[in-house]
């Protein structure tokens, strides 16, 4: 039987008036979780799955129960279809094909490559806007993900646009990895969608697998983006304070949900999402969730 934990925070600095000001019933529940090379098909790509596997995401993401969840490394809307009820949600994807190819290595050598892309399950009954697909963050690369940007319509709240992103691997911290040439290429693009982002009316927050350890102190990545240029780029980390507890090995978040100052004002708190103890883990990632007014 699957059984899950959900570890929560309060949010940092923010009075316990504000927190507590809004009815549960009209919070908005935003979501990230990596998926881990999820596929079409039983048994396809670099982590393969039986049905069961399967069924056993989408218990998960029942019980996460978000309106919006942003995921990463999935197939295509077919995939992601098996985590997310067609029922429940809608599915967008990024436009880029890719150009998935060659061999998995490690524990399934004898395992191809399937495409990574990003997408949104957004629940059935909110209203959207979809935008043209972010695709500065591929710098010309087929093989660098671009970001999938909508604006959330929710009734009774402000709208919300928020960017989906899966930034490169592999320069968790510092400048000095081999992937941190595209990663630190990749920042400046980001900035620019959100420094015009927040010149207007619209809060946001940008959300995924960044890659990098944003919470880590006077990390390089945060102190770009984070500059208050405009004033509504004044940022929030929804994990700040918070080490993960999904796998033991980690004691830093690369999943991160990031606020602008008008979300961040409105958030009500902070969700880890993890496996019990001894239970399989479906996927490298647990989910994570933060609920807004």
């Amino acid at each position: 039987m699957l059984s899950l934990a959900a570890c929560s925070t309060a949010p940092v600095n923010q009075p316990r008036t504000q927190r507590e000001a809004a009815p549960a019933d009209r919070s908005l529940k935003l979501a990230s979780w990596n998926l881990e090379f999820l596929a079409e098909k039983d048994g396809a790509g670099c982590e393969p799955r039986t049905g069961a596997d399967y069924q056993a995401m989408r218990k998960i993401a029942d019980q996460l129960d978000a309106d919006v969840v942003a995921f990463q490394e999935a197939q295509s809307r077919d995939a992601a279809a098996r985590v997310f009820d067609p029922a429940r949600y809608v599915i967008v994807m990024e436009a880029r094909e890719g150009e998935a190819s060659g061999r998995c290595g490690g524990r399934h050598p004898e395992q191809s490559f399937i495409r990574q892309a990003v997408g949104f399950a957004i629940r059935k009954n909110l209203a959207f806007d979809r935008h043209p697909d972010f695709t500065p963050l591929m710098l010309g690369s087929a093989q660098l993900r671009s970001g999938v940007d909508v604006t959330i319509r929710p009734k009774g709240h402000a709208p919300i646009r928020l960017l989906g992103i899966h930034l490169k691997s592999g320069c968790f911290s510092g400048t000095d990895a081999k992937a941190c040439s595209v990663l630190l290429e990749q920042v400046p693009a980001l900035e620019g969608w959100i420094d015009a982002a927040a010149a207007g009316d619209v809060r946001f927050a940008v959300l995924g697998d960044w890659n990098r350890r944003l919470g880590l102190g006077a990390d390089s990545v945060w102190t770009a983006i984070d500059d208050g240029e405009p004033t509504n780029a004044d940022l929030r980390l929804a994990d700040a304070g918070t080490p993960p507890a999904c796998d033991p090995r980690y004691d830093s978040f690369i999943d991160h949900i990031v606020l602008d100052r008008r979300a961040g004002l409105d958030m009500l708190g902070f969700t880890e999402t993890r496996y019990a103890q001894g239970q399989k883990h479906y996927s490298d990632h647990c989910p994570i969730s933060v609920s807004i007014k």
